[in-house]
């Protein structure tokens, strides 16, 4: 795809809707000021892979809207990018602006390596082996798949080496009437079940 000053065809289209279709700027009453100015920068700025210095003010306020429970951050995210005179305009642009509210700044690698680690294989009080799964949250192929957003395709999965589950069979000392005998203990059964995982890396 042809690529003009590092923004993709739909982004661009993006930003030049932004500022050309507000009714602000219509009506010859001059730029987006305060709020309003911030919510716009932040679309943009958070439609692309690589926002610019520029858009520290309005991502720092993107990001400090932030409350115990999760869900009261997404609605309140949304509200504030709702500010932007085009968020409601097309199917599109409501459809971004809700990708980005459940999206950004929790795709990235280090969001999903603790997010997608799980444990198998515990036992007697091990919690087991971590596994990082290398299929992303529906909330994030939203995000980074979305029309207007130019993510570079976000997070890549790498394959780590196979590893082993299971447990040890070792020597120790055998119990009951063979007290002081040494002989072969399995816990578990042997460690030789290979498991493939792999981590996030931006």
């Amino acid at each position: 795809m042809h690529r003009h000053r590092y923004l993709k065809i739909p982004t661009l289209a993006l930003a030049t809707a932004i500022v050309l279709a507000s009714p602000f700027a219509q009506a010859g009453e001059g730029l987006l000021t305060g709020l309003v100015k911030l919510s716009c920068e932040a679309i943009l700025c958070l439609s692309t892979g690589a926002p610019p210095n520029a858009c520290a003010p309005s991502l720092n306020h993107y990001f400090s809207i932030d409350f115990d429970d999760f869900s009261d951050t997404i609605d309140a995210r949304v509200d504030f990018l709702k500010l932007c005179p085009v968020a409601a305009e097309t199917p599109p642009m409501q459809a971004l602006v809700q990708a980005i509210a459940h999206g950004a700044g929790r795709c990235d690698a280090a969001s999903l390596n603790a997010t997608l680690l799980s444990y198998t294989g515990g036992g007697m009080g091990s919690i087991g082996q971590g596994c990082i799964t290398g299929t992303k949250p529906a909330y994030c192929s939203a995000y980074e798949g979305h029309e207007y957003t130019d993510l570079n395709g976000g997070a890549q999965y790498i394959i780590d080496p196979p590893k082993q589950v299971g447990f040890w069979s070792f020597q120790g000392i055998a119990g009951g009437n063979d007290i002081g005998r040494i002989g072969n203990i399995s816990l578990g059964g042997n460690y030789n079940t290979p498991q493939t995982c792999g981590h996030w890396v931006d």
